[in-house]
């Protein structure tokens, strides 16, 4: 709404597109607000140490988040997300360790690129499987990626019959010493995760707003059969979302284990809650078609800092878990009352 159009509806239109201004930034001030209250409540929180620690949380999720944003953009939802990290953690670990057995006592073993390609290929053929399910057997996103968590979860416990897969330092004989680099090593002073996070999300980015894919990605989410009728191929568009959540769940799993140095199978167990917890903050629109990744991350940074500070000031997990599902439903009601207030300018500059 320009100057001259507010001045002629009056003061009730200014203040509703003061409010409107304020609802888009919503996540920026929640992040500013956040930050502001652990910095005085919680000891130590602008420690260096701190800030570090906090900045590799934020990349785990936001990874997650990034690809959660582009499935709900596209009108769907990835609750296998989290199983995904936890699979692809116990196969890197398993990698690292053991190689693959050819059964005749000899075995092949891989140097670190060759690991995290073969892991980043488990999560795209899961995402694979879900856009499948998805777009050819007509299953609802919700009940296929919620067979596939529990299939995920499953196939990662019965890597190692539940136990963990530790010291995954690597061996330098067979190059895969470095491993442990992915998760602990920095650039710059600034942790490896982070600059993955940085890297991917630049190019989600572009992706979503500078080519065809993107405005596919949005036309789907917005109005699937008006995309159709517009020629958009949305079988292969669910597709590549769907895979694309798969690879950022892989790269998790991927620095988790390398982090730890171990794998266990619970691991990334309710991650995908945090991702859409993201997601939603950051302004996607749980009915598709409405979504920025600037705002998943900074979303991603306000649910690491509130996780981390609360942590801090040594409030219990079950009061965190209550705070992020009520941070949830916030979002998401503010989301709604955002759309309707849009609606209801639009609608006063028409009748002017």
């Amino acid at each position: 709404m320009d100057t001259a159009t507010a001045a002629k509806l009056g003061p009730k239109a200014s203040g509703t597109s003061a409010l409107l201004l304020l609802l888009h930034m919503r996540t920026f001030v929640a992040l500013i607000l956040v930050f502001g209250f652990f910095a005085l409540a919680a000891p130590n929180f602008l420690s260096t140490a701190n800030m570090l620690i906090i900045s590799k949380h934020v990349a785990l999720n936001a990874l997650l988040a990034i690809g959660m944003t582009f499935v709900i953009i596209a009108g769907g939802i990835d609750l296998s997300v989290g199983s995904i990290v936890g699979l692809c953690a116990m196969v890197a670990g398993y990698l690292v360790l053991y190689g693959i057995d050819l059964g005749i006592g000899w075995s092949i073993q891989f140097n670190t690129l060759e690991i995290c390609l073969m892991v980043l290929v488990v999560g795209v053929f899961i995402g694979l499987i879900n856009g499948i399910l998805i777009t050819k057997l007509n299953v609802a996103p919700f009940i296929a990626t919620l067979g596939t968590l529990y299939v995920a979860r499953g196939a990662a416990l019965l890597f190692s019959d539940g136990r963990t897969f530790p010291n995954l330092g690597g061996n330098p004989e067979y190059g895969s010493d470095t491993f442990k680099l992915i998760g602990s090593g920095t650039l710059f002073g600034f942790p490896l995760s982070v600059w993955i996070m940085a890297v991917v999300a630049l190019l989600a980015a572009y992706l979503a707003a500078r080519t065809p894919l993107g405005r596919h990605i949005y036309a789907v989410g917005g109005n699937e059969r008006g995309a159709a009728l517009s020629g958009v191929n949305v079988d292969r568009t669910k597709l590549f979302v769907y895979m694309f959540s798969g690879l950022c769940a892989a790269l998790v799993g991927l620095i988790i284990s390398s982090q730890l140095q171990a794998s266990h199978p619970a691991t990334g167990e309710t991650f995908e809650l945090n991702a859409i917890a993201a997601a939603v903050l950051g302004g996607t629109s749980m009915s598709g078609g409405r979504g920025r990744i600037g705002g998943t991350i900074i979303g991603a940074f306000v649910i690491g800092i509130l996780a981390d500070g609360m942590i801090m000031m040594g409030i219990s997990s079950f009061w965190q878990t209550v705070i992020k599902g009520l941070v949830i439903i916030a979002a998401v009601v503010v989301d709604q009352i955002q759309q309707k207030l849009q609606a209801r300018v639009i609608l006063q500059q028409q009748a002017n």
